[in-house]
């Protein structure tokens, strides 16, 4: 289904930069001779619709120093509005998002055990769980393998000493669903319950079952941190740690998805190295390792650093800019944006221009189309000769177009990009016509010579004002 999208599609996109990078090598064989980086799939990041997602704790705080319309045009002064928000402010605002979490965990977890069959002093017990005053972390999802729910528990007593802390307790709210089918998914659920069971009635963890929107609401407004541990690159995006942003939560995370582009030291923490491990366990290891690390010597401590009023300045820090930083870029304003300037318009200009006089410009495209694709392989290079003069290459090819117009083609030099960079593509000119030929041409460009001559290759692709390649036509020659 995917491959016939693609091949209907007048645009394509990943839904975050590293979504993006994936799925053009995924996709790379529709797209046979061509780069992977010239495989036609962008990326637009997904963005949460902030509004449904603020506490009404946070929703104060941004309309006191933003307006509440600040999400309408997403004014470019969001960003240092919201830094005006004093640290007195900011820690009222979680401390109080946070109470509202507890009393929601604490009446909802009492009504799961009472329909459960437990006992009324379990229930009543349950009416008082957590504190809150002391650190709590959250994740919610959907539990399957690739994500990593348990990677908290791979060293359980760890995990549990980490927890009740008596100097820096911890507590811990989980929820999520398996699909039906996904036993493997299942039993990641009854890892954690019974993980919950065997150490205590009520640990400072709890399991928040039937999770839906009402959960995740909750969740996302009320945690200090929110935990999420996919096996990269399998989290194409991710958009409930965007959810955290505009709550003053902050994101602990796996280099993946979203977080892969959103992370700096000063807005949150990470783990993994940003490569592709594969499932390979004793990386699950090593990054198990590295959440226990962070937790423990990182997020704790900084969480527990408190100046004179009992406020953790540093923390409190890390909240705004995490605020200010995050927020409009993941917003869903931004994102649909995007997809409005960079395909929606465009999309609807080009369909005008196609369908206008019954359709004029379509039927040239589709003749165009044809011809080359009838006569590509009549095409071929003749000799090609690098000169290195001072700073530049000066590259001659001569090209044989036989019965091509050279009009429908555009010739180019090209390179491979080099640490990260985009590839090099000079597009050649039409020189003097080859003697004793039909349809033959001399083609000549000048290059930077700080990469040797040997990296660059001609070529020549379908060209026609309008019309997207590769992803409407796949033709291209390279010298060989």
């Amino acid at each position: 289904m995917t491959y016939l999208a693609i091949r209907g599609s007048g645009a394509v996109n990943g839904v975050s930069r590293l979504h993006g990078e994936v799925s053009r090598h995924i996709f790379g064989p529709l797209f046979p001779k061509w780069p992977a980086d010239e495989v036609p799939v962008g990326h637009i990041t997904n963005g949460v619709h902030m509004p449904s997602w603020d506490s009404k704790e946070a929703d104060a705080v941004w309309t006191e120093f933003c307006g509440k319309d600040r999400w309408l045009g997403m004014s470019k002064i969001l960003e240092q509005d919201i830094r005006h928000a004093s640290n007195e402010k900011l820690w009222e605002m979680r401390t109080n998002a946070n109470k509202t979490l507890i009393e929601f965990a604490r009446e909802y977890f009492s009504k799961q055990l009472h329909g459960s069959g437990h006992s009324p002093d379990s229930i009543e017990r349950a009416k008082h769980l957590f504190d809150p005053n002391i650190l709590t972390l959250g994740f919610a999802k959907r539990f399957a393998t690739y994500k990593r729910p348990n990677l908290l528990l791979h060293d359980k007593q760890r995990l549990l000493r980490l927890l009740t802390n008596p100097k820096y307790p911890v507590q811990l709210i989980i929820s999520g669903k398996a699909h039906p089918a996904d036993q493997e998914g299942q039993n990641l659920i009854k890892e954690w319950i019974q993980f919950i069971r065997q150490n205590g009635v009520h640990p400072p963890v709890i399991f928040l079952s039937d999770y839906d929107m009402h959960i995740s609401e909750n969740l996302v407004q009320g945690v200090d941190v929110w935990i999420n541990t996919p096996r990269r690159p399998w989290e194409a995006s991710g958009t409930s740690g965007m959810k955290v942003l505009v709550n003053g939560g902050i994101n602990l995370s796996e280099l993946d998805g979203w977080w892969a582009e959103a992370y700096t030291p000063e807005v949150g923490w990470a783990i993994g190295d940003g490569n592709d491990h594969g499932d390979d366990p004793s990386w699950d290891a090593i990054e198990a390792e590295q959440l226990y690390n962070l937790l423990e010597q990182k997020v704790v401590p900084e969480f527990y650093n408190r100046n004179e009023k009992g406020i953790p300045i540093a923390w409190v820090s890390r909240m705004r800019e995490s605020m200010a930083q995050l927020t409009p870029r993941f917003s869903a304003d931004r994102s649909v944006r995007e997809y409005t300037e960079q395909h929606y318009l465009p999309a609807a200009t080009e369909y005008l221009d196609r369908s206008a006089n019954k359709g004029e410009k379509g039927k040239q495209i589709i003749d165009w189309l044809h011809r080359l694709e009838q006569k590509w392989d009549s095409m071929h290079f003749g000799e090609v000769k690098f000169a290195t003069i001072g700073k530049q290459h000066k590259v001659d090819v001569q090209i044989y177009f036989n019965d091509i117009d050279f009009d429908a083609i555009q010739v180019q030099l090209f390179a491979n990009g080099i640490n990260g960079e985009a590839p090099v593509k000079q597009q050649m000119n039409r020189g003097k016509k080859i003697e004793g030929t039909k349809n033959g041409y001399h083609y000549n460009a000048s290059v930077n010579s700080t990469r040797p001559s040997k990296d660059f290759t001609p070529r020549v692709i379908p060209y026609l004002s309008g019309v997207s390649v590769p992803l409407e036509t796949t033709l291209i020659l390279w010298q060989r």
